[in-house]
């Protein structure tokens, strides 16, 4: 009968071996400088200068590219552009906000329709044009009926009110519709899948006819309703008094 301290000793010794399995005792092959993959760490590389080797890590959100076969590259780059094959463990995330990792391009949890490039920490905002969302998988704007976690039939407004793409729309067509409760916003519908969108600062949204085909964005004059939508905002009476003083200049909206 085997007694618990050997067991016990067992399970250290087979302890120590898996861990020395995963020793990366790299040295430099060469005095030349050259860079080379972690044996399996995706972020981190050799750095040898000189015969010497420098253990280095890539920015939070970054692997080591080991596709160059000379060895002369170091670049690190977003981990989905990155193949690590059995280079597959990584630093812990660092995170700030709307950064998962410092380094990365990650989408926005509440907008489909957003995504976050980070860089150091630092996130800069972009959105897809209209009718498409950030997909996760291709790291790619898609039409909205393709990204599954964001292909919903309706917008909510408020607690008693959202609202529903009308039925019947061509395949490929794409309508407007005004917002109930702002005139600078409107909801722009493809495929039965609808997007809120916002007309630029100064203008306001007008449903034309109504049938969601024609409307557009527009001066506030042109939609009584929403006439005194800015009243008191200097920024847009300056804007609106500039452009007035250049009636040469053509503006026109599209949304696709």
């Amino acid at each position: 009968m085997v007694s618990l301290s050997s067991v016990q000793l067992l399970l250290l010794t087979a302890s120590s071996l898996a861990q020395e399995d995963y020793v990366d005792d790299f040295s430099c092959p060469d005095e030349l400088e050259g860079y080379y993959p972690h044996l399996y760490s995706c972020d981190k590389y050799w750095a040898c200068i000189d015969g010497l080797a420098e253990l280095r890590t890539c920015g939070n959100g970054l692997a080591f590219i080991d596709t160059d076969e000379s060895y002369k590259l170091e670049q690190c780059e977003e981990l989905h552009l990155v193949e690590c094959g059995e280079r597959t463990e990584l630093e812990p995330a660092i995170s700030t906000p709307n950064c998962p990792r410092l380094w990365g391009t990650f989408a926005d949890p509440e907008d489909c329709g957003v995504f976050w490039k980070c860089q150091d920490g630092k996130a800069n905002r972009y959105e897809c044009p209209p009718g498409l969302a950030y997909d996760q998988v291709s790291h790619g704007c898609l039409w909205i009926s393709e990204v599954s976690d964001c292909a919903t039939n309706s917008i909510i407004i408020d607690e008693n009110e959202e609202f529903v793409c009308p039925e019947g729309t061509a395949q490929g067509a794409f309508t407007k519709h005004a917002h109930p409760l702002d005139c600078r916003q409107f909801f722009l519908c493809i495929g039965g899948v609808p997007r809120e969108q916002g007309c630029p600062l100064g203008e306001v949204f007008s449903d034309g006819t109504g049938s969601g085909i024609d409307g557009s964005c527009t001066d506030p004059e042109n939609v009584p309703e929403c006439a005194d939508y800015y009243a008191g905002n200097e920024e847009v009476i300056q804007k609106r008094a500039l452009s007035a003083s250049n009636p040469g200049r053509v503006r026109t909206h599209r949304f696709y």
